[in-house]
C-alpha cells in the first residue's frame, strides 16, 4: 500500500536484421523516435503492428546493385583509338552541335555557295559560335603530324574542316545578315505602318471627342471651373472616380450621357486596332533594330572586300553586291519614316493639349496602351448600359400589360372588320321582334284561297318590320359595294371529307332501307 511500482520488465531484444553482403537499393528514411519517452504508457503505431516475414533471397535478388565496371573498360579502350586534343567542355559542346547539321562533307560547298537550301538561319548562328582559333587549329594538325595511325575524334575533324574555308567568320556573318534582313524588315515596317494607321484613327476618331468633350462639362460642373481641356492622360483615372450617392463610376456617367445625348456613337474599342497593335510593339527596340541593321549592312560591305579576294566567281560577288546597295537604300528610307511618324506623333499630343515637356517623357506604346485600355473599359461599359436599358424596357412594357385580360391587350383588340359584323348580327337578331311559325296543312291553304275570292283586296299596311328590312338592306348594300380588306388572317375552314356522300352505317342499319334501295341491292345479287 503506497509502495514504490515495482519496475517494468525488460524489454526483448529486438531481432537482428539478416546479415546481406551484397550491394543493394537502400531507403534513405529516418528511424521514428517516441512521441513522449517519459510516459512509458504510451503506445504509437509501431507497438501494434507486429513483425512480417519476407522472402529475404528474393528480395535481395530483385534489389542488387549491379556492377558496371566491365563497360567503362570497355568504353575506355574504344576512346583510346581516338585522338583527343580539345578540353572536355569544348568537345561535348562541338558534339552536341554536331547532331542538327548535315554530314560534314557537305557543309563546306554549302558555307561557300551561301545555300540556304543546306543550312538553316539557326544553323548558321550555331556555327558562328563554333568558329576554331587558331591555336586550337595549330594544336589538331601538331597531334595528327605526331600520330598519323590515330583518327581524329569527331570534334577536331569537325574544326579541322572549318579552318579549311577562307574568310569563314566573314562569310557565315554576311549569310545570316542576308537571312535575317527580311524578317526585321518586316517586323520594322508593320509596326510604322501602325503607328500611322493609329495617328489617323485617333485623330478623326468622333466617339473619342464626345467622350472628351462630355468629361470636360462634367469635370468643370464638378470644379466650378470652365477650362477648355484637360490632359489626355486624365483618361487612366476616370475608371477609378466613384459618386458618393449609387457609388458608380466617373466612366458609368459618362457613358450613359453619350448613349443618351448621341445614340449613333460607336464603342470606340473597335475603331482602334492599329492603335493596340501599337500598345503591344516596343519602338525603342525597334529604333534600337533600326540601329543594327545600319551596322550590320555597314560591316556587310568589308565582308564582302574580304571574300571578293579569295573568290574566283564574278557572278557570286555582283549578286551579293546587288543585295547589299538594295538593303541599303532600304534601310534608310526606313529611317527617314520613322523620323517623320514620330514628329507627326509628338504633334498628335500637341493637337490634344499635352505640353512640350511633357511630351518627352511619352513613349508611343505607352500612349497606345492608355488609349486602348480606355477604349475597352469604355466598350464594358457601353455593353453594360445598353443591357441594363433593355432590361428596363422589357419592365416597363410587363407593368403595362399587368392587370389586364389577354382579350384587353393591343394585339387581341377588336378590329373595324369584327366591329361590323357584330352589328350585322345585333340587326338581323333584333330582340323585339318574334317570327311566327306557318303552317302548311291543306286546311290552311284552302281558307286562304276562299279569303283571298271572296274578300275585294286590301291596301297593303307597314308593318314595323319593313322599317327592319330596310335597314337590313342598306346594310347589305353598304358591305357588298365596300372594297376588300386584306385579311390579316386566312379564315379558317372545316376540311371537308372526301367521301361526303358515303352514309353512316349505323343510322343505315337503325332507320332500315327504303323499297326502291332494297329493289337496287336485289336486284344486283
Amino acid at each position: 500500500m503506497g509502495g514504490v511500482p515495482p519496475p517494468p520488465p525488460a524489454a526483448s531484444p529486438s531481432p537482428s536484421p539478416p546479415s546481406n553482403k551484397r550491394r543493394t537499393v537502400r531507403l534513405f528514411w529516418k528511424e521514428a523516435q517516441s512521441v513522449n519517452r517519459s510516459l512509458p504508457s504510451q503506445k504509437s503505431v509501431w507497438s501494434d503492428i507486429d513483425e512480417v516475414k519476407i522472402e529475404t533471397d528474393r528480395f535481395i535478388s530483385l534489389f542488387e546493385l549491379k556492377s558496371k565496371e566491365a563497360p567503362m573498360k570497355k568504353q575506355q579502350s574504344e576512346k583510346r583509338n581516338e585522338l583527343r586534343v580539345l578540353d572536355m567542355k569544348r568537345s561535348n559542346a562541338i558534339n552536341i552541335g554536331l547532331t542538327i547539321f548535315p554530314p560534314p562533307r557537305t557543309i563546306k560547298s554549302a558555307i561557300i555557295n551561301m545555300d540556304e537550301r543546306a543550312l538553316t538561319k539557326e544553323q548558321i548562328e550555331k556555327l558562328l559560335t563554333m568558329i576554331p582559333t587558331e591555336e586550337e587549329v595549330s594544336s589538331i594538325q601538331d597531334a595528327s603530324q605526331e600520330s598519323p595511325d590515330v583518327a581524329l575524334g569527331s570534334a577536331e575533324q569537325f574544326l579541322l574542316t572549318l579552318s579549311s574555308i577562307s574568310e569563314l567568320e566573314a562569310r557565315l556573318n554576311l549569310w545570316a545578315f542576308k537571312l535575317d534582313y527580311d524578317l526585321l524588315e518586316k517586323e520594322v515596317a508593320e509596326s510604322l505602318q501602325d503607328l500611322r494607321d493609329a495617328i489617323d484613327e485617333i485623330q478623326k476618331n468622333k466617339t473619342l471627342k464626345l467622350i472628351l468633350a462630355t468629361l470636360r462639362s462634367i469635370g468643370n460642373l464638378l470644379n466650378n471651373t470652365k477650362v477648355k481641356g484637360f490632359d489626355i492622360t486624365y483618361l487612366s483615372k476616370v475608371p477609378e472616380v466613384k459618386d458618393t450617392q449609387q457609388k458608380q463610376t466617373l466612366l458609368h456617367h459618362v457613358t450613359q450621357c453619350v448613349l443618351d445625348k448621341f445614340p449613333d456613337s460607336s464603342d470606340l474599342y473597335s475603331e482602334l486596332g492599329s492603335l493596340t497593335r501599337c500598345s503591344r510593339s516596343d519602338f525603342d527596340v525597334l529604333e534600337s533594330t533600326l540601329g543594327n541593321l545600319e551596322k550590320r549592312c555597314k560591316n556587310s560591305w568589308d565582308y564582302l572586300k574580304q571574300i571578293a579576294k579569295h573568290e574566283s566567281k564574278a557572278a557570286f560577288r555582283e549578286r551579293l553586291s546587288e543585295f547589299l546597295i538594295s538593303r541599303a537604300q532600304r534601310i534608310i528610307t526606313l529611317n527617314v519614316l520613322h523620323r517623320r511618324l514620330i514628329n507627326r506623333f509628338n504633334g498628335m499630343l500637341l493637337y490634344f493639349g499635352t505640353s512640350p515637356k511633357t511630351i518627352e517623357t511619352i513613349t508611343v506604346q505607352g500612349f497606345a496602351r492608355l488609349i486602348s485600355e480606355f477604349a475597352l473599359e469604355y466598350k464594358t461599359s457601353r455593353d453594360r448600359v445598353l443591357s441594363q436599358k433593355r432590361k428596363k424596357n422589357v419592365k416597363d412594357k410587363r407593368n403595362r400589360t399587368r392587370g389586364k385580360m389577354i382579350t384587353e391587350t393591343r394585339k387581341f383588340s377588336a378590329t373595324e372588320d369584327q366591329m361590323k359584323q357584330k352589328q350585322m348580327e345585333s340587326v338581323l337578331r333584333p330582340t323585339d321582334i318574334q317570327v311566327e311559325k306557318r303552317t302548311r296543312s291543306r286546311s290552311n291553304r284552302a281558307r286562304m284561297s276562299t279569303d283571298s275570292v271572296s274578300s275585294p283586296a286590301a291596301p297593303p299596311v307597314m308593318s314595323p318590320s319593313d322599317d327592319m328590312t330596310d335597314q337590313i338592306m342598306e346594310q347589305l348594300v353598304k358591305t357588298a359595294t365596300q372594297a376588300p380588306n386584306n385579311r390579316s388572317a386566312p379564315v379558317s375552314r372545316r376540311k371537308r371529307s372526301r367521301n361526303a356522300q358515303r352514309k353512316s352505317l349505323r343510322r343505315t342499319l337503325k332507320g332500315g332501307l327504303t323499297d326502291e334501295e332494297k329493289a337496287v341491292i336485289m336486284g344486283k345479287y
